[in-house]
């Protein structure tokens, strides 16, 4: 039985390996990393599923590191897969400031930028390729890549590939793999689609599994219902009263995302949005400016989200609530990173509360519900309104002023049929 954690320095990893994770601050290895790392060093395939922000890209790195220092330099030895340009270049810069002392070469190839480029540090063949699969399969089809010589292929955000259609693509980039390799893939979520994958690719992979689907511990959840017309308001109101430091607003749309940023910035908070029109340069501004602290607020869908990794963002702010309870878990997972807290924040009205019963399913508690103090909540306005791009009967909201039932805990999910707002306010 592997242990929960372990030192780094009980892991065999090459030396150089040991003081390069000594100096970045890590003494010991998160549950995933433990797990995973001595199946990797076996020559294991591996399917890994760890909840967003527990530490699984240093789980596949260091190993391949590892074995990358033993064998001969001049090739693509491994082929990482990942859905977004953000989680390509997140990846590249771990591996980079892991494999600092090791001589290991490794590049990124994604799309919105220049092909030439691209072919001109393929030609010098690293040891790792790190891609987005249909910038990748670009190249294949130009034959300014050789894969000819990778033995080990690592899939990570395999559900999110999936999710965003990359399934084909990824069939045809593992046909043209040598067939003797190893495969990882990993996820924070294993659907069916996954598994089937994974079978069908893999050889007989190892199964490590480290908290299930339930969102990290280190998050804190709790709603705030309000009616659909003063989400943005809400919002507002709830950065200026918070203590946060830095903060990830997820919304549903690019166009909502570009909009909301704007109001942010209108309303004096240092903001920025992020979506999938905006070009390579103006994305990687973005994410450059939210790390450094330039921007307080990042305002993102879920797909140009994917792969930011920033260890002080202190809230995850859904101000549209995600499709399905999984996606919740990546975003949260966005906040609370390794040994960190966070809080997540979900501002709902009430066409989003079956969603709500299927996150509370999922994290096996009800979120707690509450209300902003001083906030005016007001009525509804009068007859029919739209509620994105739906017509629906509008109701009145009770306001925040009101007293709670004394027989519903406002900590725990309803149990009768009756609306969020029902469940916190006096009908």
């Amino acid at each position: 039985m592997v242990k929960k954690k372990m030192r780094f320095e009980e892991l065999n990893l090459n030396p150089c390996l040991l003081t390069q994770v000594s100096r970045m601050g890590y003494k010991e290895t998160t549950p995933i990393q433990s797990r995973a790392i001595p199946v990797i060093m076996q020559g294991k395939d591996v399917l890994g599923q760890a909840q967003t922000g527990t530490g699984k890209t240093a789980a596949f790195v260091l190993p391949v590191l590892n074995r990358l220092m033993k064998m001969r330099r001049g090739e693509i030895r491994t082929l990482i897969l990942a859905p977004t340009r953000e989680l390509v270049e997140q990846i590249h810069v771990a591996t980079g400031e892991l494999g600092k002392l090791t001589g290991v070469q490794s590049m990124t190839v994604y799309g919105g930028v220049g092909m030439r480029p691209q072919v001109e540090r393929l030609r010098r063949r690293p040891d790792i390729v790190v891609a987005c699969p249909g910038r990748l399969l670009d190249h294949m089809r130009n034959r300014t890549v050789d894969l000819s010589k990778v033995d080990t292929l690592i899939l990570d955000e395999a559900d999110r590939m999936l999710d965003m259609g990359f399934l084909p693509d990824i069939k045809k980039i593992i046909e043209r793999l040598p067939a003797k390799r190893q495969t990882l893939l990993f996820s924070a979520t294993i659907p069916i689609e996954i598994k089937h994958l994974a079978y069908e690719f893999m050889n007989e992979p190892e199964s490590v599994d480290i908290g299930h689907n339930a969102p990290v511990e280190t998050v804190l959840h709790a709603i705030y219902p309000v009616p659909a017309h003063l989400k943005t308001d809400l919002l507002v109101e709830l950065l200026r009263k918070t203590d946060t430091r830095s903060v990830l607003v997820f919304t549903r749309t690019k166009h909502r995302a570009m909009r909301v940023g704007r109001q942010l910035k209108d309303a004096g908070f240092s903001s920025v949005s992020l979506q999938g029109n905006m070009s390579q340069n103006k994305r990687d501004e973005a994410i450059k400016g939210f790390r450094s602290g330039k921007y307080q607020i990042l305002v993102a869908t879920d797909i140009a989200a994917r792969g930011i990794d920033v260890s002080t963002i202190s809230h995850v702010i859904n101000l549209d609530i995600p499709d399905t309870a999984d996606a919740y878990t990546h975003r949260i997972g966005r906040t609370g990173r390794v040994d960190r807290t966070g809080d997540a924040f979900t501002i709902v009205s009430d066409e989003d509360e079956p969603m709500i019963r299927t996150i509370e399913r999922l994290i096996g508690s009800g979120l707690e519900r509450r209300t902003l103090e001083g906030f005016d909540y007001g009525p509804e306005p009068v007859g029919r309104r739209t509620l994105g791009g739906r017509q629906s009967r509008s109701r009145g909201y009770p306001g925040p002023g009101r007293p709670l039932r004394p027989d519903r805990d406002p900590f725990r999910p309803p149990t009768q049929p009756e609306t969020l707002f029902r469940s916190m306010h006096r009908s």
